[in-house]
């Protein structure tokens, strides 16, 4: 039994549970997905604030369960705390949004991201950067309306996105789009018919790519930058957080 933590780092629970439905309508025979709900924060992250407080969290949430799993998942595009947390911890972490774009990397050449709120653009487009994918990535369109459910905008705004999407290829000359958000996780599977490139959902590709790490039993480094950093005192943290900066954790 393969398990994978599926971590989110809003607040929202409606999104869990959409992106729990997608993760499990892929995983193998074997795999349980372990849904996980940030305690604290906000309820969709917009900003590059917000994810700094996501992913300060996610690392939080991580020292908890991290023991119990096998590998986790970082279930928000743009992927707050990833990097940190494959620094910290012993297990592969993979990030919803680098999946999605290392996936669509093997379908294209050139790939288009579009969502659902204008201010997640400049987010998304640090995240491209962070993963040094700028190079493949053809744009990012979004809509410009207000959001007023953000737990069903992926029902409200399906036409718009399939236009927006349909726009990429058309004018931006995308090879794959990425339907980006944790909103939209499961909208690819429904509306991949109508649109003439691939389509990806990033959740169902980083809940695939989660158990391709797992089977591939990569060591933790010790050397390089993804080595765990050495023991620190800290203050004023969770205690399982505390415990793994300080190396108390360790039997």
């Amino acid at each position: 039994m393969t398990r994978v933590l599926l971590l989110n780092p809003n607040t929202s629970a409606d999104m869990t549970v959409r992106m729990l439905a997608a993760a499990e309508a892929v995983a193998a025979p074997g795999t349980v997905v372990v849904p996980l709900t940030a305690p604290r924060g906000v309820p969709y992250i917009a900003t590059r604030a917000e994810a700094q407080i996501g992913g300060a969290v996610a690392l939080e949430m991580l020292a908890q369960h991290h023991g119990a799993v096998d590998a986790a998942v970082v279930a928000a595009f743009g992927d707050p705390g990833l990097l940190g947390a494959r620094e910290m911890f012993d297990i592969p972490v993979v990030g919803m949004a680098e999946a999605a774009m290392l996936a669509a990397c093997m379908l294209g050449r050139r790939f288009a991201l579009v969502t659902f709120a204008r201010a997640l653009g400049p987010w998304f487009e640090d995240c491209v950067a962070m993963h040094g994918l700028s190079g493949r990535c053809a744009g990012i369109r979004m809509l410009d309306g207000p959001v007023r459910r953000v737990g069903a905008v992926a029902e409200d705004s399906e036409d718009l996105l399939i236009d927006l999407a349909r726009r990429a290829v058309e004018e931006d000359e995308a090879d794959v789009v990425i339907l980006a958000g944790a909103p939209l996780a499961g909208l690819a599977r429904r509306v991949a018919g109508r649109i003439a490139v691939p389509v990806v959902d990033p959740i169902s590709a980083a809940l695939k790519m989660a158990e391709a790490l797992v089977a591939l039993q990569p060591r933790k480094a010790t050397a390089g930058t993804f080595r765990r950093p050495s023991p620190k005192a800290s203050t004023g943290l969770p205690d399982a957080l505390a415990d793994r900066i300080a190396h108390r954790d360790q039997p």
